[in-house]
Order: C-alpha cells, then sequence, then structure tokens
C-alpha cells in the first residue's frame, strides 16, 4: 500500500483577501512536508467556475511550483480535463511537469461531471464521453518521437510533432477518474489506473477491486497505443492529532474540507489485498502479453 496526499484547494466562505493566496502557499508548504516525509503521491483536481468546492482551474501551474519545491514525491494530475482542455495542450502541460519533476508526472484523466463546467467550453454532458475517447486517442501518438495528426469528430489536428516529450517512457502512469461501480470497470477495460474519487465502505472496495480487474483481464480495449496501469486508487478523509482520542475528538462533527488521503495500489486489508493485487497484475500482464 502506497499513500498520498489530495487536494481540492476548496475555499469555503466568508472570503476575505488575502484567502486564495494562503490557500495555496499553505498548500504548496504541506506538500513540501509531505515529500520530507516520505509520503508517495501528490494529486491535484482541475475544475472551473466551482466556488468554493475548488479554486484549482490550473493544476500544472501548481505542480509546476510543488516540483520545484520537492524531490522524491510523486506529482499527480488528479484530474486533466480531456473535454476542456485541446488534445495537443494536454500532452504539453503533461511533458513539460514531467521535465520539471525529473520523471515524477502521474497523468490522470478525466471528462468533468457538471454542466457548469463544461457548458462554457462549449461540451455537454450528453457526449463527454465520446469527446474524452477521442481525446485519448489522439493524444498518445503526440508522446512519440515523430509527428502525429488527428482527424475526428471533435477535433481536427494537422500533421504536427508536439515537443516537448515526457521523461517517463513511453508516457507518465496513466490514470482515470471514477466515481461509480460502471466508471471502475470502465477505466480496467480500457487499461487505466483507477482513481476511485468516492467514499466507499471496504465491502464495496472489494467488489470495486474485483469489477476493476476482470474487466481488464476478460475485456481489455484500449484506447490508443500506451501502457496499461493494473493499479487502483480511493480517497478517504483523516483527522491528524498527538493521540487517537485527540484525533476522534476532533473529527466528531466536523466538516473536513481542506485534505484527502490517497490509498493506492492495494485496497483490501493486508497480506490478503497484496496477494489480490498481485494475482490479478499478473493476469493482466499476461493478456497484454498476449494481445501485443
Amino acid at each position: 500500500m502506497k499513500f498520498g496526499i489530495f487536494y481540492e484547494l476548496q475555499l469555503p466562505r466568508p472570503w476575505v483577501a488575502g484567502d486564495e493566496l494562503a490557500l495555496y502557499q499553505n498548500a504548496l508548504t504541506q506538500m513540501e512536508l509531505a515529500d520530507k516525509l516520505g509520503y508517495d503521491h501528490a494529486w491535484v483536481v482541475e475544475h472551473h467556475f466551482l466556488e468554493e468546492y475548488s479554486h484549482s482551474p490550473s493544476p500544472e501551474s501548481f505542480l509546476a511550483a510543488a516540483s520545484q519545491r520537492t524531490r522524491n514525491i510523486r506529482l499527480g494530475h488528479g484530474i486533466l480535463q480531456l473535454t476542456t482542455n485541446h488534445p495537443a495542450r494536454v500532452a504539453e502541460r503533461v511533458a513539460v511537469l514531467d521535465l520539471l519533476s525529473n520523471g515524477r508526472c502521474e497523468f490522470g484523466m478525466g471528462e468533468s461531471a457538471s454542466i457548469t463546467e463544461l457548458t462554457p467550453f462549449g461540451r455537454d454532458m450528453e457526449t463527454k464521453k465520446e469527446v474524452f475517447e477521442e481525446a485519448v486517442a489522439a493524444i498518445f501518438p503526440m508522446f512519440k518521437d515523430a509527428g502525429s495528426e488527428h482527424h475526428g469528430k471533435y477535433f481536427d489536428i494537422p500533421l504536427r510533432n508536439v515537443v516537448p516529450k515526457p521523461v517517463q517512457k513511453p508516457h507518465p502512469p496513466l490514470w482515470m477518474a471514477c466515481s461509480q461501480l460502471p466508471t471502475i470497470e470502465r477505466a480496467g477495460r480500457h487499461g487505466f489506473g483507477a482513481l476511485g474519487f468516492q467514499f466507499v465502505s471496504a465491502d464495496a472496495a472489494h467488489a470495486w477491486v474485483h469489477a476493476y480487474y476482470n474487466a481488464m483481464t476478460k475485456r481489455l480495449h484500449k484506447l490508443a497505443d500506451y501502457q496499461i496501469n493494473p493499479n487502483m486508487a480511493l480517497v478517504s478523509f483523516f483527522m491528524c492529532a498527538k493521540t487517537d482520542e485527540e484525533a476522534r475528538a476532533r473529527a466528531d462533527g466536523a466538516h473536513l474540507l481542506p485534505v484527502r488521503a490517497a490509498l493506492l495500489r492495494c485496497l483490501a486489508e493486508p497480506p490478503a489485498a497484496c496477494a489480490l493485487h498481485r494475482q490479478h497484475v499478473g493476469r493482466v500482464q499476461q493478456v497484454e502479453a498476449r494481445q501485443s
């Protein structure tokens, strides 16, 4: 099991001058400390127009700043919206972060889940899945050394060589945002790591694990030529204090907005979970070897 921190950059009202400055600076300081303490990952969302819930429209800028204040922690886009960004800009941002962080970028992808975000960018709920899948097909050839082109329903991109290229080859690890069982299965089917942005019970998490790996091993259908990432992540709130009793007292009835903890890789209780994970990953590798 690996541990990380996850940022929405939430800012509840009432707002006063300097709140957003403090929000960003405090988050960067927390990430610097998390790196020193040995946390494995830091994830940052992309959201637009969602007042209070998330003041994080430019995760690539935030993560670029974090890359210069940290040395080991993995820096994750959790996620980049493929519906509100041009595929070439996504490929460029991922590559630049990978260069700035010396190969520590994690590439999470998603669609957005609200018309509040989608409508101003000319997208809608009915077609966002199609846009996402076409964007995936357009992006991954851009990470290769030669130029690429794409001509589809939503994007028409002439032959160009997108530069720079990422440090990690063939590309940084891939993840997809998931909030329900069907999207968990979809991530597995497409060979993406699953970023579970939903709070579920241990029994539900165990069911998600089985659904994810069953989809990947039995119905694998990649959307482009990319390296699969057979891993899962879940988020959970936490309260930190000097003693268990103090933490429970503080958490009782508290509104936990600023930070979530991400539990990565093995999601059930060890050691059985890790054995289950290794078993599934072995099956995935066999399936991918047969398809290559």
